[in-house]
């Protein structure tokens, strides 16, 4: 595990409940979940990488009836996600080290998770998402909207730091497509003086 990496588990173990509360609601997640239950088939099998707690993305595809395996670094958050969400299953682990099967996962949702990857991993990361994938899964993502890597020291008003990377969204554009993905939407989503991608994208076949 690199430096970097570390430091995004160290913090997330420590700011796991600044983070989200137990109880959060869906928030800015509930349109993005809503059309993702109208786009998988029944009891479908799906992936979250960057699960956190479990809440809201694991909680909501476990409650419709879906397979859900969530993967987090963070000690603490899939402690909590085994509490909160019983019925899914969860892995204490790094994105960018698993080894899953092939066409194994209806889709895979990755919301703020690319972003706490070191750079030069994440391509990889994308096209191991695209062979997860079976023929007509989905992949909901956001990734960066403008190239930044750095630490914020007090992030969230906690006493630990975070780090993030990314790059610009044509990048995120052409990595999904050179991993087979085909775009089905892209948007912009604002935070604070910038933002980052929403990518919808769809593995062919089906």
């Amino acid at each position: 595990m690199s430096e970097e990496t570390d430091l995004v588990r160290h913090g997330y173990n420590e700011l796991s409940y600044l983070y989200r509360g137990d109880e959060d609601d869906d928030g800015e997640y509930a349109p993005w979940l809503e059309e993702l239950h109208s786009r998988l088939p029944p009891r479908a099998s799906v992936l979250d990488l960057g699960c956190g707690c479990g809440v809201p993305v694991a909680r909501s595809l476990a409650a419709a009836g879906h397979g859900v395996t969530g993967v987090d670094l963070s000690d603490v958050q899939i402690e909590r996600a085994r509490r909160l969400v019983p019925a899914a299953t969860f892995v204490r682990g790094d994105a960018t080290a698993l080894d899953l099967p092939d066409a194994s996962f209806d889709a895979v949702v990755c919301l703020y998770t690319l972003i706490h990857l070191p750079l030069e991993r994440q391509p990889r990361l994308i096209e191991r998402i695209a062979a997860w994938l079976r023929p007509s899964g989905l992949l909901l993502a956001t990734a960066g909207w403008e190239p930044w890597t750095g630490t914020e020291d007090g992030w969230l008003g906690g006493a630990t730091p975070m780090w993030w990377s990314h790059t610009d969204v044509a990048t995120y554009r052409s990595w999904l497509r050179e991993a087979g993905l085909e775009i089905i939407s892209e948007e912009f989503i604002p935070e604070g003086d910038s933002g980052h991608a929403l990518f919808w994208a769809r593995k062919p076949g089906g």
